[in-house]
C-alpha cells in the first residue's frame, strides 16, 4: 500500500491549508517510530511497519500540479494497483474538521488530484479528504490564495484534532480495508444539511 500526502515544498507553503496531506503524514510517520524520509521518487519517501502492515509515504516535491510525477514512478517501481494508494488532501468542499473517505470520483478543481488523474490514468484511489472550507464570502482573493494561506487563529488551535481524525482514516483504511473505513469515518460525520426533521405527524 502507497500513502500520499499532498502538499507543496518549502518553508513558504509550511502551515498552510493545501499542506494537510503533508501534516497527516509527518505525524503518522512520528507516531509510527519510521526512519526519516528521504529523497526518492521526486519526493520524501520511506517504508516501514504501519498499522501493522508494511507500507510505503510519499510526499511529493513537485509541487502540487505535478504530483502525478511523483506517485506513478512510486506505483510502477512498487508495484502498487491504484487500488492500494491512498490520497490524503485537503478538501474545500468539506467544512473545517470534517474527514471523510471515498474512492474514485474528479478532481473538483483541485491540481494534485488532476495531476495524479492523468499521469494514474485512473481516478480510482483513495481518498482521504481533509476538511478546510470554503473562504468567507469576504474573503477578497481567489481560491488558490485561501488555500496557499496558514489557517486562521481560531482553526490553528483545532489542526491537530484534525490531523488526527485524518490518521484515524488512514488507520481503519490500513487495518481494516476502504470499504470498512468509509461506514466507519463517513458514518461519524455530521449531515451536511443539518439534523434532519423529524417526520409531520
Amino acid at each position: 500500500m502507497l500513502l500520499v500526502g499532498l502538499g507543496n515544498p518549502g518553508k513558504k507553503y509550511e502551515g498552510t491549508r493545501h499542506n494537510a496531506g503533508f501534516f497527516v503524514l509527518d505525524a503518522i510517520a512520528k507516531d509510527e517510530g519510521l526512519d526519516d524520509f528521504r529523497a526518492k521518487f521526486s519526493g520524501l519517501f520511506v517504508r516501514g511497519r504501519v498499522y501493522g502492515k508494511d507500507v510505503a509515504l510519499l510526499k511529493p516535491e513537485t509541487f502540487m500540479n505535478l504530483s502525478g510525477d511523483s506517485v506513478q514512478p512510486a506505483m510502477v517501481f512498487h508495484k502498487v494497483a491504484v487500488g492500494d494508494v491512498v490520497v490524503v488532501h485537503d478538501e474545500l468542499d468539506l467544512p473545517f474538521g470534517e474527514v471523510r473517505v471515498k474512492v474514485g470520483g474528479g478532481h473538483a478543481g483541485h491540481n494534485g488530484l488532476r495531476s495524479l488523474i492523468q499521469r494514474i490514468g485512473s481516478p480510482d484511489f483513495v481518498r482521504v479528504r481533509v476538511g478546510i472550507g470554503r473562504p468567507a464570502a469576504t474573503f477578497a482573493g481567489d481560491i488558490a490564495d485561501y488555500v496557499l494561506m496558514g489557517f486562521n487563529p481560531d482553526e490553528r488551535g483545532k489542526v491537530p484534532d484534525l490531523v488526527t481524525s485524518a490518521k484515524a482514516a488512514v488507520e481503519r483504511i490500513v487495518r481494516d480495508g476502504v470499504a470498512s473505513a468509509m461506514g466507519i469515518v463517513n458514518a461519524k460525520a455530521p449531515p451536511r444539511n443539518g439534523p434532519r426533521k423529524p417526520p409531520a405527524e
